[in-house]
């Protein structure tokens, strides 16, 4: 059996999701920016110094973890894997990916355990 290591980077801000209504305010120059679309609203996940002041909705307090390396679209479970150990440690996450890689983000609070949990299941965090 192949067992393949998988490593985590910390991100070392905080970041908002948001819920917004103009992208004009959307400070693309900085290092982290995630825009969803859908017919019924726009997201925004950005850097919480950031945040742009018109939003409709904000939730601040995130830290994130970014899955290391490109990813191939072919690997599967790169998620559930991450998500069954922090579930199990009942601990929320919000996840964004892009197209090389994943991005999974935990409240604050729940931060320094999430990293253990993860460690102890056998991930490399650094």
């Amino acid at each position: 059996m192949w067992v393949i290591l998988m490593e985590l980077q910390k991100i070392e801000c905080e970041f908002s999701v948001c819920k917004i209504g103009c992208i004009e305010q959307v400070d693309f120059s900085r290092g982290y920016v995630f825009l969803h679309k859908t017919p019924d609203e726009v997201s925004l996940v950005c850097e919480s110094a950031y945040v742009p002041p018109d939003c409709i909705a904000v939730e601040a307090g995130w830290r994130a973890l970014m899955v290391s390396g490109v990813l191939d679209f072919s690997l599967v479970g790169i998620i559930a894997g991450i998500s069954r150990l922090l579930t199990d440690a009942g601990i929320s996450i919000f996840v964004v990916s892009t197209y090389n890689t994943d991005y999974v983000l935990l409240k604050d609070l729940d931060f320094d355990k999430g990293v253990q949990v993860l460690i102890s299941g056998g991930y490399v965090v650094v």
